[in-house]
């Protein structure tokens, strides 16, 4: 056991998402995408936010696919030396869910020398880095790559899967030992995904065996796995060698720290009534078919505790621990639940004795496609503590929390208390499943008799927050409005739709009165005059609503503190551009509706300069019955004809995708000026015709038209697509349809209507 002292406290780390993988004869590098390969600055940024130590990639792909005598150093060289510089101590790691480079595999006996060759090299060149990690998660590496086939060597069978965790296993011990030749100080941080499998009765034997399974690679290093070990009679039934097991008996490198990696759905749960599941959930061992899904998903009781956990890893091994992952890919607040979640497990389980050295922020930079588990670039993007969708990473929630809890202070936002979705009823997307604490295992599905958590009792709706400040959403009849409700419901952030009646943004008392009764941290304005040929005979009336208005409740929440939101539109334009307008552009609109928006935009920011406004176009949205692509669907599913403008060219905006954005960025803390539009610019025609055709319509029933002649009273601008210099947060345009088409669906079968059945 490791002698060093404990620390006071737990350390907070950083990790970057480092993944290079190899799916076929392609390489998915995550520090291209992310831009922190070229972007060498991003190392200051993580240094401002407190971090003293960092899982570092300095990665076998990287520097030498062709060889160690063609290795490229000078990146790592500039970057270490930089880490150096800012007192930053790197986790080396060397190995990333890769496979090494295009001569060797997992599966190729060479594997683990030649890994122990380049560790050599690494050691040798920088003899002062003292943390490694040689393999990351060599189990689950060995799971997607040699059992799953989802990367390369991409085979599917048990032997290579078996072959392929020894062969990273041996080469970290050979790495090890090639490290301390020059460093003898040196120390391993393994790390590891623990998730705890869960089952019905029937399938608790296989349920045990991966259980055991998932202690694995770190046995092998520790030097456990001998003829007692619960897996050595599959691992030699496999057609492994005995002395190959015995090998590492023979050389034991127990990690200095042993890493845990967390996820909210690494448990899963089995399940023989293989109906309940969809298709892909489905599989077999041999003796029985079963589904395999994510525990949080099925398990009344949610995911495994993590306190527990930590105690299981400490009472197995008696090693100094840390958690060496905590990312969520989700919505703001709920990564920042995960955090806290994270965070206090950690210095619980110290608190108790057990050895817990750090949590890791993972990841910094956000991640790519690790919902195709990187087998497809499709640019899905979660975001870190920085977002690198903006022109330089912006900084996140998740960074303010970083720095707080790295300088030993508490961090505070209204929504981190509340349960994540991991512990609210709205996850169980199927029949729930709960042990009963019957002696003979039996379980129980009956939704009735089921005792879920109190965090899942807490949250039926928002209005179970009582003690938390609601979030006043102001249009409780328009799309917005109505958006933004239903989102907040899934988010679990509590609100209160307001209508007229309740707060009138015209009216200073009405105003006062309910920002004074609600005690906000925040507002959303989703109110407006939205009637644009209207507005040209009621300019006065649109004035009032869409510029006075917001300007009087921007000045109450200026007063009070109280962060809030505001939308404009791309009407604010001319459409004398041909390419894309930026938040930068000059304004010169060209209706009464646009005028009223420009007016309010100027006046918003200048009552309230810590408010977020935000441009945006042509919503379209599967829960309004009334926007564009609703109404053509719906015409052409009667027989009936469309027309649409041939000349008019925007952004159109997925409501859903608007609205999630808009809570992070109000989450973040951000202000100023923003335009959120799905990437794209279309003219109305053609949006018509491309979704009518995916819908299953004949697209030549859209008649295009010039804008002249579909009775326009107010002019528009012929071209008013959006892009942002501060960063384009929205998915494209193609994905946004094909989201809103399957989400339409779905709200079609609810309704038993049979439009788009």
């Amino acid at each position: 056991m490791n002698s060093k002292p404990v620390s006071p406290d737990v350390e907070l780390w950083g990790g970057i998402e480092c993944t290079v993988n190899r799916v076929g004869d392609r390489y998915f590098d995550q520090l291209e995408s992310n831009g922190h390969a070229s972007r060498i600055e991003d190392l200051d940024r993580f240094a401002a936010l407190g971090i003293e130590t960092i899982r570092y990639p300095i990665l076998w792909e990287r520097t030498a696919p062709n060889g160690l005598e063609r290795a490229d150093w000078s990146w790592a060289d500039r970057r270490l030396t930089y880490l150096d510089d800012l007192g930053i101590r790197p986790i080396v790691g060397l190995v990333h869910h890769g496979s090494g480079p295009r001569d060797t595999s997992l599966i190729d006996p060479a594997f683990p020398e030649k890994l122990a060759a380049y560790a050599g090299a690494v050691a040798q060149r920088y003899p002062w880095v003292s943390d490694y990690t040689p393999v990351n998660e060599p189990l689950t590496t060995a799971r997607f790559s040699a059992l799953y086939g989802h990367w390369y060597p991409h085979t599917r069978d048990a032997l290579m899967f078996a072959k392929a965790l020894i062969h990273q296993c041996r080469g970290t011990v050979l790495a090890m030992q090639a490290i301390k030749q020059i460093n003898p100080h040196a120390q391993l941080v393994q790390t590891e995904d623990l998730g705890k499998i869960f089952s019905t009765p029937l399938l608790a034997y296989q349920a045990q065996f991966e259980n055991e399974r998932r202690w694995l690679s770190f046995d092998l290093l520790c030097g456990r796995v001998n003829s007692s070990h619960p897996l050595w009679n599959y691992l030699r039934y496999l057609g492994i060698e005995a002395d190959e097991l015995l090998w590492f008996q023979d050389h034991p490198c127990p990690p200095d720290i042993v890493g845990i990696n967390r996820y909210a759905c690494s448990d899963r749960f089995l399940d023989e009534r293989i109906d309940r599941y969809p298709p892909h959930a489905r599989g077999g061992n041999g003796k029985h078919q079963y589904a395999d899904v994510e525990a949080v998903w099925v398990r009344a009781e949610g995911i495994y505790d993590c306190d527990t956990l930590l105690k299981e890893v400490w009472e197995r091994y008696q090693l100094p621990i840390a958690i060496t992952e905590a990312h969520l890919g989700c919505t703001r607040e709920e990564q920042l639940r995960w955090l806290k979640e994270i965070w206090q497990a950690g210095r619980s389980v110290r608190r108790a004795g057990v050895d817990l050295r750090a949590v890791t922020v993972w990841s910094l930079l956000g991640s790519y496609d690790w919902n195709s588990l990187v087998t497809r670039a499709d640019g899905f993007y979660e975001p870190g503590a920085f977002d690198v969708r903006s022109s330089l990473p912006r900084s996140t929630a998740i960074a303010s929390m970083v720095k707080a809890l790295a300088a030993g202070r508490e961090y505070y936002h209204p929504l981190l208390d509340l349960p994540g979705w991991w512990q609210r009823s709205p996850r169980l997307l199927y029949p729930p499943v709960s042990y009963s604490t019957a002696l003979d295992g039996s379980i129980d599905t009956d939704p009735k008799a089921l005792d879920p958590s109190p965090q899942m009792k807490h949250l039926e709706s928002s209005n179970g927050y009582s003690s938390t400040p609601p979030l006043p959403i102001v249009g409780a009849t328009g799309t917005l409005g109505r958006s933004f409700a239903r989102l907040c419901e899934v988010r679990g952030i509590p609100y209160r739709l307001l209508s007229r009646q309740e707060m009138d943004i015209t009216d200073s008392t009405s105003v006062e009165r309910m920002l004074t009764e609600l005690q906000p941290w925040a507002v959303v304005n989703a109110a407006g005059y939205v009637r644009v040929d209207d507005a040209e005979r009621e300019p006065h009336l649109c004035h009032r609503i869409n510029a006075e208005g917001a300007t009087i409740l921007a000045k109450a929440c200026a007063e009070r503190g109280i962060a809030m939101v505001n939308f404009s539109s791309d009407l604010v334009f001319d459409g004398k551009r041909a390419d894309p307008y930026t938040e930068s552009h000059e304004v010169a609109p060209l209706n009464v509706y646009g005028q009223s928006k420009a007016i309010a935009e100027r006046q918003v920011l200048r009552v309230h300069p810590h408010s977020l406004v935000i441009r945006t176009s042509a919503f379209f949205s599967p829960w309004d019955d009334y926007n564009f692509l609703t109404i053509a669907l719906r015409t052409l599913a009667r027989g009936q004809e469309f027309m649409a403008a041939s000349d008019t060219i925007v952004s159109p905006t997925y409501v859903p995708d608007l609205v999630n954005a808009t809570l992070d960025l109000l989450i973040d803390g951000e202000s100023g000026l923003w335009h959120l539009a799905n990437a794209g610019a279309i003219a109305w025609a053609d949006l018509a015709r491309e979704v009518a055709a995916l819908a299953g319509f004949d697209p030549t029933d859209i008649h295009a038209r010039p804008g002249k002649e579909l009775n326009w009273i107010a002019p528009r601008p012929v071209y008013s697509a959006l892009t942002s210099e501060r960063g384009v947060l929205l998915p494209t345009l193609e994905a946004a349809i094909d989201r809103y088409l399957n989400e339409l669906r779905l709200e079609a079968r609810g309704k038993r209507e049979i439009f788009l059945l």
